[in-house]
Parts: structure tokens; C-alpha cells; sequence
């Protein structure tokens, strides 16, 4: 009896073209997450991470174009592999929105990196000078007028705090903010006699890559009540992309609802004296 040999099925090759697509989105998320990393922990100098971050969004575009000639490759000749496509065009466009988003930012946003209340006298980075001086720093003094005049026109809303409270509960309310938002206090100092003048240096983070911006805060009397100005700016790049005006509004914001529900709380009574015993009257 004749023997019958089955043949195997065949299937179709899978398209070189769309693995090296899935492989370099994945390195792309890989490298993207070294960066962030080395920034955070600061394992690097900002521009090697830089470096690498960029060098993340060049392997997602890459990818992308590379699986667009993969698509065509399969159109062409049949093999298989439009699964591996899709999954690295979903993947790199989660890599980029990000970035885009940012680069959008970066064209309608004013170029500039230093934001005040008190664009004619700021408050200094005193502690925070000394980390102000690497390279590639911006420096510790205020950007300019040119730097407030943009700041003007883009951000008119921030300006000098008037607060219905003393310069002591002004200052212990605005540090309470400074502690919850988790930020890193270098220097604090309440006000004092004679000038009462209250101050708070810390250093800010960036949401995802971290990057460091500085926050002065000065603390001023105006009779019985108090004004608050406030200066934040990042420690490199020389536009913020709107994070350091974000930063001084909200905390504007938070300051005025905390002195209101201060103000609103009812005077503690103070304890009443207990009533004195009546005198003993001795039988003589």
C-alpha cells in the first residue's frame, strides 16, 4: 500500500520590517523610562539624560517609519505581521503625545523662565544661589524686564498677595502649603523684629521628568495684615513651558482660600476662671 506523506501547512512570513518596528517602540519605552529615571534620581547631568530622552523620540519615529514600509511590504507581497504594526504605532504614540503636546506649549507659550508677583523687586535666592552656578544653569538674579514684560502679557493675573492676616499667620499658613505640596524647604525664616520680614526657600519638581525649579517667598507686613510675593524659576532650560506660572498661581489660589476659612472660623473663647471658693468664716 502506497504510503502518504501529509504535507505541512504552510504559513506565510512574517515581515522583517514590522519586527524591527515592535522592537524599536519597545527600546523607545525602555529609554524614554531610563531617562525620567536618571533625571529623578539624578544618576546624570541633565543634558546626557536629555540626550537619551531624545534619542527615545527619534527610535518612535523610527519605528513609525519604518512600519509604514512594513505595511506596504505586506500589501505588496502578503506576509504577515500587521498585529506587530499596530502594536508599535500604539506604542509610539504614547511615546510622542506627550512630547508634542509639549512642543505646542512651547510654540504658544512666552519663551521665559523666571515668574514673580514683584517684577520690580523680587524676591532672591539666597540659600538657593549656591545651586544655581553649574553648567548650563540659569543664574540666581531675576531675568529682566524683558522676562516681566512677557509675563505681563501672558500671565496679567499674577501679582503681590494682600492677606487679611498678620505676617506671622501669613508666613505659618504659606509654609503649611509649601510642606503639603511636598516640595524641599532649603531655607525658612519667620518674621522677626524689627523689619518682620518672612522668608521660605524650597526647590519644586516637574511632574514626569523632575526637573528642579526654585520657589523664594517673602513675607511682609502692610500694618495689620500681610503681603506675600512669590518667585519660582527653573534651574535650566530657558522657556518652563507655563509650569513655573502654574506653580505661583495655584499657590496664590490656595493662599487666599486658606486665609478666608482662617478668618472665618469663630475666636476661640478664652476658658472661663473657675469660681472662687467662698471664704471660711472662723468661730472665734
Amino acid at each position: 500500500m502506497a504510503r502518504r506523506f501529509a504535507a505541512p501547512y504552510q504559513q506565510e512570513p512574517v515581515s522583517g520590517l514590522a519586527t524591527w518596528s515592535r522592537n524599536l517602540a519597545i527600546f523607545s519605552v525602555v529609554a524614554v523610562l531610563v531617562s525620567i529615571l536618571i533625571v529623578r534620581f539624578g544618576f546624570l547631568e541633565v543634558k546626557p539624560a536629555l540626550a537619551t530622552f531624545f534619542g527615545a523620540l527619534g527610535c518612535a519615529g523610527l519605528s513609525i517609519l519604518v512600519g509604514l514600509g512594513a505595511f506596504a511590504a505586506i500589501w505588496q507581497n502578503g506576509t504577515r505581521g500587521m498585529g506587530r504594526i499596530l502594536f508599535a504605532l500604539l506604542i509610539d504614540a504614547a511615546v510622542l503625545a506627550y512630547p508634542a503636546y509639549l512642543l505646542y506649549q512651547y510654540r504658544k507659550l512666552p519663551r521665559i523662565y523666571d515668574v514673580t508677583t514683584d517684577p520690580i523687586d523680587p524676591p532672591k535666592f539666597e540659600a538657593l544661589a549656591r545651586l544655581r552656578t553649574g553648567e548650563g544653569t540659569n543664574p540666581a538674579v531675576y531675568a529682566g524686564l524683558y522676562s516681566a514684560e512677557q509675563q505681563r502679557k501672558a500671565y496679567p493675573d499674577i501679582e503681590t498677595v494682600d492677606l487679611e492676616a498678620s505676617a506671622t499667620r501669613a508666613f505659618d499658613i504659606t509654609l503649611r502649603l509649601v510642606n503639603r505640596r511636598k516640595w524641599l524647604v532649603i531655607d525658612e525664616r519667620a518674621p522677626q523684629p524689627p523689619r518682620n520680614v518672612g522668608r521660605i526657600e524650597a526647590v519644586a519638581r516637574t511632574p514626569i521628568m523632575g526637573f528642579r525649579e526654585d520657589v523664594s517667598i517673602r513675607v511682609v507686613p502692610d500694618g495689620e495684615d500681610s503681603r506675600v510675593d512669590i518667585r519660582s524659576a527653573s534651574r535650566y532650560f530657558d522657556a518652563d513651558l507655563g509650569s513655573n506660572a502654574s506653580r505661583v498661581t495655584k499657590l496664590i489660589e490656595d493662599l487666599n482660600t486658606a486665609v478666608d476659612n482662617d478668618n472665618s472660623k469663630p475666636a476661640r473663647k478664652a476658658p472661663a476662671p473657675a469660681p472662687k471658693a467662698p471664704a471660711k468664716t472662723v468661730k472665734k
